[in-house]
């Protein structure tokens, strides 16, 4: 791969998808070992006007209004399971807090029901990172990942088909209602619809909620300075952001010969846009290996840029303030936990896989 990693030229790939192509990433996770991948298929592999066709419809889920409507349900969520956080002892709180609240945002938003939302994760994980990280004599992998990919297009081939008898108020039935040009969306499109936003709205998240509760480890002045502060919430998150990204690189394929900083990028030449790298450029972030709350600007790119640019982003920072709120309001600080803490880590994504902390009580 050609590995791009500078601010000015990651902002330059993306910003020209002519050039450079998503279609990279649907190659990347849809090996033909797999015998396809329904987020492969989706909008976040797409060029335009396909990509443009499909983009619109979603926009409205994810939308200032909606995110007022579901900001009381979310905080109720975030309260609870931090509530739920024991004091004074060690707990790891990825999977009691930083997995448990954006499963349960998306299982809502896709009308899973709560018995089945156990799976989200391991089916996003096993869709994305438990494609790309698999080596050619790896078999057993292979069969694991083939199993998720089928249990994913059954299982919500068996809820589409029921909110088609029976619609509902979530997000699979108002796909299922709209129209371009007056077409209804194929069977396939509302497939990747939905592999789409089971990926994105919870792996994002999820690395979000275990980096800015880490940050909070490591910085032990800040949970009373946010507590005091409220209003620095949004500023900390954009720094976590910035910091550790969730999503480290995003794939994209060269359309033609070209040059780029001075390398040549052959045609067809899978490209690897190193977005974690160019938030930590030093040509544009001064001191960029540090967590800096007041830090000028918001020229970081954790969410992409372009016509890729995550619609989910608002969703994720209200997730973030929420439980960021919920937290400051039950404890008076974050301190590391009994065990060390593991990361997990894949071509594209980056976040705590294990993050025991001891929370003190306010």
């Amino acid at each position: 791969m050609w590995a791009v990693s500078r601010y000015e030229d990651v902002m330059f790939v993306l910003k020209h998808p002519q050039l450079f192509s998503s279609r990279g990433f649907g190659v990347a996770t849809n090996p033909e070992w797999l015998g396809g991948n329904p987020f492969s298929e989706s909008m976040l592999a797409l060029d335009p006007p396909q990509h443009g066709r499909l983009r619109g419809l979603i926009q409205g889920v994810f939308g200032a209004p909606a995110m007022a409507r579901l900001e009381p349900r979310v905080r109720e969520l975030a309260n609870r399971a931090v509530a739920q956080l024991p004091l004074g002892r060690s707990v790891d709180v990825m999977p009691s807090l930083a997995l448990r609240l954006p499963t349960e945002v998306m299982g809502e938003l896709l009308g899973v029901e709560p018995a089945m939302r156990q799976h989200l994760k391991r089916w996003a994980d096993l869709m994305t990172g438990g494609v790309t990280t698999v080596r050619p004599d790896e078999h057993e992998r292979k069969r694991i990942a083939r199993e998720a990919v089928t249990e994913v297009r059954g299982y919500f081939g068996e809820l589409l088909a029921a909110r088609q008898r029976s619609p509902g108020e979530d997000v699979l039935s108002q796909l299922l209602q709209a129209r371009i040009q007056g077409e209804a969306l194929t069977r396939d499109e509302l497939l990747a619809f939905a592999a789409l936003l089971l990926v994105g709205g919870i792996e994002s998240t999820v690395h979000l909620l275990g980096s800015a509760i880490h940050l909070l480890t490591l910085h032990p002045e800040l949970p009373g300075r946010l507590r005091a502060e409220r209003d620095l919430i949004p500023a900390f998150l954009d720094e976590v952001l910035r910091l550790e990204p969730p999503a480290q690189a995003l794939l994209r394929t060269a359309t033609q010969e070209l040059y780029l900083g001075g390398v040549r990028i052959p045609k067809n030449a899978p490209v690897l846009a190193l977005v974690g790298s160019a938030c930590r450029d030093e040509s544009v972030f001064h001191d960029p290996d540090r967590f800096l709350l007041h830090r000028p600007g918001t020229h970081h790119l954790p969410f992409g840029h372009g016509i890729h640019f995550c619609l989910g982003m608002q969703l994720a920072r209200m997730e973030g303030r929420l439980v960021l709120e919920a937290l400051l309001e039950r404890c008076g600080g974050l301190e590391p936990g009994a065990e060390p803490m593991s990361w997990h880590r894949t071509l594209v994504v980056r976040g705590p896989a294990t993050l025991p902390v001891t929370l003190r009580a306010a």
